[in-house]
């Protein structure tokens, strides 16, 4: 296919049942929807056939962003915006109560759930967030307390969003073939967190704790507190490895690293 680049992980969806079953997963008509990588159009179609209020498109590759342009021309409901989304100011264009849609490159998809994650206005604009992954990266995503799975995705992914899987896709659905299965994950921004200010505080305790993910912590906690301010913590042993930390605590944690860098 000519416009096919391996450098932007493009896999091309073409399985039509498959692609209704993701536009299906929640109501669109008359809502605001923004589409992250939609390559020649196959999801921006079944979209479009449910009369969705407007439609922003984001696609970084100038080919397909000029096709996209070419065949929605005669539709004023839809925008294309041909640049990178790890560069966009992606909260910025969100408008009120959207709907996202994303079957993201395997390269950079958990950078983009991160980029939204840090959205600074939190509950935020949007209502719904469905989203494709390699499956692998999805089980992380979706790892609760004592998975295998269980990490530093799963503890930011939790804080802020419900996550519901709905459904695996199968290599077969997509035009080139990957390697690897998909999985699609429907989510849902929680409301009222008051816990932690600056999610990006979460970000550096898990990286701090996580970096020797096999070893104890003991001694990567110290170069976040020293032992005194450790005794805030009481659910805290220096002998877990970062695995054995409920969420929780890691939200407490967070928190108390927060009040620390206010009295510095």
């Amino acid at each position: 296919m000519k416009y096919l680049k391996k450098s932007l992980g493009q896999n091309f969806l073409k399985d039509e049942n498959i692609i209704r079953k993701i536009v299906n997963t929640v109501k669109v008509e008359n809502k605001n929807i923004i589409e992250i990588g939609p390559g020649l159009g196959a999801i921006t179609n079944e979209i479009l056939s449910k009369n969705p209020k407007s439609l922003i498109l984001i696609e970084k590759d100038n080919v397909l962003a000029e096709k996209l342009k070419l065949n929605f021309l005669a539709k004023k409901n839809v925008k294309i915006l041909n640049c990178d989304v790890l560069k966009l100011d992606l909260e910025k264009i969100v408008k009120t109560n959207s709907i996202i849609f994303g079957n993201l490159p395997y390269n950079i998809s958990s950078q983009i759930l991160v980029k939204i994650l840090n959205f600074k206005k939190w509950k935020p604009s949007f209502e719904h967030l469905i989203l494709m992954f390699q499956k692998e990266l999805g089980n992380k995503i979706l790892g609760k307390f004592g998975d295998n799975n269980y990490g530093r995705l799963s503890i930011l992914s939790f804080y802020r969003l419900e996550l519901i899987r709905k459904f695996n896709i199968s290599p077969n659905c997509f035009f080139p073939k990957p390697k690897v299965d998909s999985t699609l994950i429907h989510f849902k921004p929680k409301k009222n967190l008051n816990l932690i200010k600056n999610i990006k505080n979460l970000e550096k305790i898990t990286n701090v704790l996580f970096s020797n993910k096999r070893k104890m912590i003991n001694k990567q906690i110290l170069k976040l507190f020293n032992k005194n301010e450790l005794e805030n913590i009481p659910e805290l042993r220096l002998s877990y490895r970062p695995s054995e930390i409920k969420p929780e605590i890691f939200y407490k944690i967070t928190k108390i690293y927060e009040k620390k860098q206010l009295l510095s």
